[in-house]
């Protein structure tokens, strides 16, 4: 595990020589000190990444040169995805092939983007019909500049490559902070794109605190864009760092997705994806559908089976062959999760199922997967993000209260709808409001279709063509064509 900066090309030591622990959540133990950036760190990244931009080759390259480095990277990860499957293990507790799932997406990221690059050269400019036929008129995109990324523990090498792949395609220059919790892949990146012959100060990564590192990330002049995925207290903060340069900002936020399920469902594949739903990655992810809404009839025979089919998940370290569910990420936010269930169980709701450590683990930040039933509309656990194996079922009466159930929320990055009438399906989407929404299943992401949310849930979209656009400028070129003069003041 690497214990320097990546910087300009360069390893470098962090400024004031600091290192953070990063612990093992499966095992509590100490597995690295990482380097600790602080702002000395970032004003030497921001200003390697600056020079990279204004006079490195980067932003000139065509779109088939950035291409073929990005597909280098792309094979270089595809190459280490069992070591670095196995190091994310280790600092995020994620069953093993999952994480080994996750560098297969990060490396196609990669290569989705290479592929969009070379399509900037199919496309360099679009002409524009003007009604005045003396002037010419054409739009070209351009690279946005410099660009910050900050990004989550949950899934820490994939929301990179969300950011870094398509600021890279466009010909941006980056600085990465990672979060503190999961750094280590990161860091490989870094020598990955070194090999892969990325120019100097075209990627740089610190690693460090929040407010050593990320603060002054968000708040550095010279930073043309910032790139956020995390909480929403953190995304204002960055949102208000933004305004002070009118820095353009795209934001990934937190969620509280809806599921709703129609009593023609079929109750096992329902079972299945509600669970997948909530209990992948330990229920930490932002668009986990952890607020069920089942309709009446078939509520009391779905939640039997959501309670039985839930207790037989394994648990476990995510090294071990057949686990489904790892250890939450770190003591904290074991704590925290724990804290919300507690709560519940004061505010009146029922704890149907789990709950509680399970029985046998004695170290690590394991937690049964857990069912609430009996909330308030207003409670807390039905209102709030937990970000944890917890999911809230509440049963309907019509397809009208489900849907306000649905989308009385704050939030509104995804949604999801189980029936076997296409028609309704199709309706109760439209109707949802998120930026995402599932048909019979829930939680598959492509790299090709757009991602992010309404309301709380973000502003902007990644993936696909619109993740593009995050990390381009639109510019208009209008030429005068006549030879007779403008006519203002001269005469004829």
């Amino acid at each position: 595990m690497r214990d320097k900066l990546f910087i300009d090309g360069t390893w470098l030591a962090p400024a004031k020589g600091g290192s953070f622990e990063v612990i093992n959540p499966a095992t509590e133990e100490v597995i690295h000190h990482a380097p600790a950036g602080t702002q000395e760190d970032i004003a030497l990244a921001v200003a390697a990444a600056r020079r990279a931009f204004d006079t490195g080759p980067w932003p000139k390259m065509s779109g088939k040169e950035r291409a073929a480095i990005l597909r280098k990277i792309s094979s270089l990860i595809l190459e280490r995805k069992e070591h670095l499957a196995r190091l994310e293990v280790m600092d995020n507790g994620k069953p093993f092939p999952e994480a080994v799932w996750d560098m297969e997406d990060t490396a196609g990221c990669f290569n989705f983007y290479a592929g969009l690059a070379e399509e900037m050269d199919a496309h360099p400019e679009e002409p524009i019909a003007l009604g005045d036929t003396r002037f010419s008129a054409k739009v070209v995109q351009e690279p946005i500049g410099v660009a910050g990324a900050i990004i989550p523990w949950n899934y820490p090498l994939l929301m990179a490559s969300w950011k870094v792949a398509p600021a890279l395609a466009a010909g941006c220059t980056m600085v990465l902070k990672p979060s503190e919790l999961t750094p280590v892949t990161a860091l490989e990146l870094g020598a990955i794109v070194e090999e892969a012959g990325l120019p100097a100060g075209v990627l740089n990564i610190v690693t460090g605190l929040g407010a050593e590192a990320g603060k002054p990330l968000s708040e550095h002049p010279d930073i043309d864009k910032l790139a956020f995925t995390g909480s929403v207290p953190t995304g204002a903060k960055i949102m208000a760092a933004a305004a002070r340069d009118i820095k353009n900002v795209s934001l990934e936020l937190g969620g509280k997705s809806p599921f709703i399920v129609f009593a023609d469902s079929d109750i096992e594949k329902a079972v299945e994806w509600i669970m997948f739903g909530i209990f992948w990655n330990q229920g930490q992810v932002c668009s986990a559908t952890s607020r069920v809404l089942v309709e009446e009839s078939l509520y009391p025979a779905l939640i039997n089976r959501l309670i039985e089919e839930a207790a037989r998940i394994k648990i476990g370290d995510g090294l071990t062959e057949g686990t489904l569910l790892g250890p939450l990420v770190s003591k904290s936010q074991y704590d925290k999760v724990l804290a919300a269930i507690d709560r519940a169980r004061t505010d009146g709701a029922t704890v149907a199922g789990g709950g509680k450590r399970p029985a046998g683990f004695n170290t690590g930040y394991f937690l049964e997967p857990t069912i609430i039933t009996d909330m308030a509309e207003d409670s807390f656990v039905w209102r709030e993000e937990i970000f944890g194996p917890v999911v809230c079922v509440k049963s309907f009466e019509t397809e009208k209260d489900a849907i306000r159930l649905a989308n009385d929320s704050r939030f509104g990055l995804a949604a999801a709808v189980m029936s076997k009438d296409k028609a309704r399906t199709e309706r109760v989407a439209r109707a949802l409001r998120a930026g995402i929404v599932w048909i019979n299943c829930s939680q598959p992401t492509f790299t090709e279709a757009p991602w992010g949310g309404y309301k709380q849930s973000g502003i902007g979209r990644e993936l696909g063509r619109w993740g593009l656009q995050n990390y381009l400028e639109t510019k208009q070129i209008t030429a005068f064509e006549a030879d007779e003069p403008w006519g203002w003041y001269l005469k004829t």
